[in-house]
C-alpha cells in the first residue's frame, strides 16, 4: 500500500484529529481486504481519497468515520462503523477519513466543520 503520511486537523474545533494519516486511494477491493485486518492507534488514521464507499466486510475492530466533501468540509459523521451507517441521503463525499474509535466524540466533530 503506497501511503502518504499528513495529520488531519478540525479548524472549526481547533483539536488534532490525527497526527499519523495515511493518505491512500485503493481500489475497492482492496480496501476491502485492508479493513479486515485494519486496526487504528491513537493519533492513526486512513484518508481514503478519492472515496469509492465503504465496503461491508468482517472488521477487526470498528472506526469511526467522517466523510468529507471536495473542500475537506464535515458532510457526515459515523461512529462505531461497522455498526453504525451514513444516512443514505447525505451528499456523495469526496473523501473519507477512518479514526480510531471515539475520534469523534471526544474532537467533537459534526457536519459543517
Amino acid at each position: 500500500m503506497e501511503s502518504r503520511r499528513l495529520c488531519a486537523y478540525n479548524q472549526t474545533r481547533e483539536c488534532f484529529l490525527g497526527l499519523e494519516i495515511s493518505a491512500v486511494d485503493l481500489p475497492c477491493a482492496e480496501l476491502k481486504s485492508l479493513l479486515r485486518k485494519f486496526s487504528l492507534k491513537s493519533g492513526e488514521g486512513l484518508w481514503m481519497t478519492p472515496s469509492r464507499g465503504m465496503p461491508e466486510t468482517d472488521m477487526y475492530a470498528p472506526l469511526d468515520l467522517i466523510y468529507l466533501d471536495e473542500d475537506s468540509r464535515v458532510i457526515e459523521v459515523v461512529e462505531s462503523f461497522p455498526t453504525f451507517h451514513v444516512s443514505p441521503s447525505s451528499p456523495r463525499p469526496s473523501s473519507i477519513l477512518a479514526l480510531p474509535i471515539h475520534s469523534i466524540y471526544s474532537s467533537q466533530t459534526q457536519s459543517g466543520d
